[in-house]
């Protein structure tokens, strides 16, 4: 007979034996007179894989029966910067695409990040409640703002899973970035940035703003990582996000974005994982410009998933 509880997808199998071994580790570096900090995990995929989803299915197992553990969930998307300053970004920076509207590192409060991170690390130890922010993609025609309530969270906390696109980038070379400058993106063709007005000075300024992301990845213990099948790493991400739009316009009385504005809005992101998304498992440079290796490493899990999200393969880096 299986053991698997019914309805929830194979790949929330994975994360959560994943990360019950995890925190069955974390927990031994630990003496009893020494309180116990929350595992960290990070959990990065790109838009519409699921891993919002995922991380909500796998947070309902943790807290329930027989785990009955404190779960505090957070997406970086809920760290972007409040509209205003986004479009005040946008202006003072008229040149760099990527920085048309929330997305790539920097846009992002770092600073509000940070301050979060560590009291999350430290709950356990304090009496003192942290205030998780929250992000509405809707707002704006789904240029997205923060709104003032916050999700509170205290102490007793056994977990924290922080989820994002780009959870684990690492920043690169200029030298790396010249280089896969000139290649073709897999199944978008060559001159995939140029055909979108992005110019290799865009990807240098991202490339710097990420440096500062650092101290958020050493927050973390164990790592998920849900990634599309190698053979098409990033044509999916536009239908799946597609797919993620109409889903929450459905629900929300047709607020967000047109399917065209969806296409524009990904095209952004596909210089993030193609420049920065192999630091998840390989690292890269810190602010020295010495190689870093992820926190995470040896103890982080890859689900690859085909077009229909369902699991193809899975290994642990």
């Amino acid at each position: 007979m299986s053991s698997k509880p019914a309805g929830n997808p194979p790949a929330v199998q994975l994360m959560l034996k994943h990360v019950l071994k995890e925190l069955a580790r974390h927990k031994t570096t630990f003496t009893a007179t020494n309180m116990c900090t929350p595992l960290m995990v990070g959990v990065q995929g790109p838009q519409g894989s699921g891993k919002t989803f995922l991380t909500s299915r796998l947070r309902d197992l943790l807290i329930s029966a027989p785990h009955s553990l404190s779960v505090a969930v957070l997406s970086i998307d809920d760290l972007y910067l409040p509209h205003d300053q986004l479009v005040a970004l946008a202006a003072v920076n008229p040149d760099n695409a990527l920085l048309r509207g929330r997305g790539q590192p920097g846009t992002h409060d770092v600073s509000l990040g940070t301050e979060i991170l560590r009291k999350l690390k430290d709950i356990n130890n304090s009496s003192e409640e942290v205030l998780l922010p929250q992000f509405d993609k809707s707002l704006y025609d789904g240029e997205g703002d923060r709104v003032a309530e916050g999700t509170p969270v205290r102490r007793h906390l056994d977990i924290v899973i922080m989820e994002g696109w780009c959870m684990g980038f690492y920043p690169i070379s200029a030298e790396e970035i010249d280089r896969r400058w000139e290649n073709p993106v897999d199944g978008l063709g060559e001159h995939f940035f140029q055909a979108r007005g992005f110019r290799k000075d865009d990807v240098k300024d991202v490339n710097e703003r990420l440096r500062g992301y650092l101290a958020w990845w050493d927050s973390f213990d164990a790592f998920i990582q849900v990634k599309p099948e190698d053979a098409h790493p990033y044509v999916h991400i536009y239908e799946w996000r597609r797919q993620q739009e109409h889903h929450m316009k459905a629900l929300n009385g047709g607020r967000g974005m047109t399917d065209s504005q969806v296409e524009a809005f990904v095209d952004r992101y596909i210089p993030g994982y193609v420049f920065f998304g192999d630091g998840v498992a390989q690292g890269e440079l810190n602010v020295l410009g010495e190689k870093q290796q992820p926190p995470w490493l040896q103890h982080g899990l890859r689900i690859e998933i085909n077009e229909m999200r369902e699991v193809v393969s899975s290994s642990t880096f």
